[in-house]
C-alpha cells in the first residue's frame, strides 16, 4: 500500500485523496455534496456533485482535468466548468460554484466519529480493513460503500476518519432558495455508493485504484 498521495503497486496504481466530504440534502428535494481536497495528485481542489429533485445529476469542476478524473469514476448528465469557490472560517464552510451557493456549520462530532477516531492511523487506510468495513456499513448506513468497483478498471476506498453533524446550512440554486440541511433522501446516484443519508461532514482519505 502506497502512504503518501500517488504511488505504483506492481502493474496498478493507487491515486490518494486526502480531504473532506460534506453531504446534505434540501427540503426542496435538491442534494449536495462537497469535496474539498488539499492534498491529491491533482493538487488542491474543490468539487461539487449535485442531483436535482428531477434526478438530473451535475458535476461542477474546476478544470477538465479533475472532471476527466471525476467523470471516469462517476456518472453525471451533465458537466459545468468553472471556478469552485471555498472559504473555510472556523466551523463555517462556503462554496460557490455555478449556479450553487452553499453554506454550512460543522457541529459537534457524530457517535460514528468517536468509533472512527478511535481506529489507529494506518488501519484507517489499510485496503482490506476498508473492504472489511463495507458489509457493516451497508447495514448500518444504508446506501453507504467504503469500497466498490468505480469502472474502467478503477477499485476505490473510502477511508473514513472522523465525521461531524451539518447543524445548518443555506442552499441557493440559480438564485433561488432550497433551505436546508436535510436529509439526503432519496440516495444520490452519482456512483457505487450514496453520502449517509443524515446531513454530515467526514474526514477522508480516498484511494482510487487503478491500471
Amino acid at each position: 500500500m502506497v502512504d503518501f498521495q500517488h504511488g505504483v503497486q506492481g502493474r496498478r496504481v493507487i491515486d490518494r485523496f486526502d480531504g473532506v466530504i460534506s453531504g446534505l440534502g434540501t427540503p426542496a428535494g435538491l442534494r449536495v455534496v462537497v469535496g474539498h481536497w488539499p492534498r491529491s495528485p491533482l493538487g488542491s481542489f474543490t468539487d461539487v456533485m449535485v442531483e436535482r429533485p428531477d434526478g438530473h445529476r451535475l458535476l461542477l469542476a474546476p478544470s477538465e482535468p479533475v472532471a476527466e478524473f471525476v467523470t471516469a469514476t462517476y456518472t453525471f448528465d451533465e458537466v459545468v466548468l468553472g471556478p469552485v469557490d471555498h472559504v473555510e472560517r472556523g466551523n463555517r464552510r462556503q462554496v460557490t460554484a455555478g449556479p450553487l451557493e452553499c453554506a454550512w456549520t460543522v457541529g459537534g462530532r457524530a457517535a460514528l466519529g468517536l468509533l472512527l477516531r478511535a481506529v489507529p492511523g494506518p488501519l484507517q487506510t489499510n485496503r482490506r480493513w476498508v473492504a472489511a468495513l463495507d458489509v457493516v456499513a451497508r447495514l448500518v448506513l444504508p446506501g453507504v460503500r467504503t469500497v466498490g468497483s468505480a469502472g474502467q478498471g478503477r477499485r476505490e476506498y473510502y477511508c473514513a476518519r472522523d465525521l461531524h453533524r451539518i447543524t445548518d446550512a443555506v442552499v441557493r440554486w440559480e438564485g433561488v432558495d432550497q433551505g436546508g440541511p436535510a436529509r439526503v433522501e432519496p440516495p444520490v446516484r452519482f456512483g457505487f455508493g450514496s453520502t449517509p443519508a443524515a446531513p454530515g461532514h467526514t474526514r477522508i482519505t480516498t484511494l482510487v485504484e487503478r491500471r
